[in-house]
């Protein structure tokens, strides 16, 4: 690192604010990718690489293949590290945020603006975005139905779920109500990997702090018996595994519709959502 570029970082680290463009070049590992935080490692020719690439490279500098001692640090970076400020890399969904560069990772992790994972992620799409950018995708690329309304019914066809499947997903909806979306999800699937059930439950699209000022119900009846389950939607972001785990959702046994449809004979399971806001 020449005497100029030494001087131009210390001067930029006493600014404000540096955008993640800027300290890409320095702050990032040639072999991660990552931005490096403490302990930073350099070469004897000055290369420099975060400390996890550093033991998968088994102490060889990725640019000149000299071998790397363990106790040269390249200070300078790992100083500027802590006083450098930048920029979260989701401004453009609204963050604001201007954080010490150390703690950038952290931030980013949590950060309520981050993009949300389309819904149907689990089965390859790779889309993210805002809300207003999911909600046009699902309607546009997977022909998802907007109900504008907080209470409505789904219909689905009941099929035998075979052991070679780990689900089948319904064709889901969204609900459109007090100013807000909700994602209704159904599938048939296996309760681990054993007894095939039919699962459903409702996704708030937002974030996880805002989820909390709704409920909703799932009710199924028939034959003179009625199920209802209450919950709390789980935010966009919550892993689909983790409230199939939890058993979060309304549960229904394989044999259960059939049971509940004896007078009718037809072969759907009906399910009544309602949301409301407390």
């Amino acid at each position: 690192m020449g005497t100029q570029e030494i001087n131009h970082c210390v001067s930029t680290s006493r600014r404000a604010f540096v955008s993640p463009k800027d300290m890409k070049e320095l702050l990032q590992c040639p072999v991660c990718y990552d931005f490096m935080n403490r302990p930073i490692y350099q070469c004897c020719n000055g290369h420099t690489i975060c400390l996890s690439c550093k033991l998968r490279m088994e102490n060889k500098c990725p640019s000149c293949k000299q071998q790397m001692d363990d106790d040269i640090r390249c200070l300078i970076l790992e100083k500027m590290a802590e006083l450098v400020k930048v920029g979260c890399e989701y401004e453009e969904y609204g963050c604001h945020e201007i954080i010490p560069y150390c703690k950038k990772r952290k931030h980013e992790d949590s950060c309520d603006f981050r993009p949300y994972n389309c819904p149907h992620s689990t089965l390859g799409c790779c889309v993210d975005g805002d809300i207003s950018t999911l909600v046009s995708h699902l309607t546009n690329d997977h022909m998802t139905k907007i109900i504008n309304n907080s209470n409505f019914q789904r219909r689905f066809p009941i099929a035998y779920l075979r052991h070679d499947q780990s689900c089948s997903t319904w064709m889901p909806c969204v609900s459109h109500c007090f100013g807000e979306y909700f994602y209704f999800h159904a599938e048939a699937t296996f309760i681990k990997d054993v007894a095939p059930v039919y699962m459903a439950f409702v996704y708030f699209m937002g974030k996880e702090m805002d989820a909390c000022k709704y409920r909703y119900s799932l009710e199924i009846e028939g034959n003179g018996r009625k199920f209802i389950f209450e919950g709390i939607p789980q935010s966009l972001r919550e892993n689909r595994k983790r409230i199939k785990d939890r058993g979060d959702a309304l549960i229904v046994m394989r044999s259960l519709p059939h049971f509940l449809e004896q007078e009718t004979r037809t072969r759907c399971l009906k399910i009544a959502v309602q949301i409301w806001k407390i």
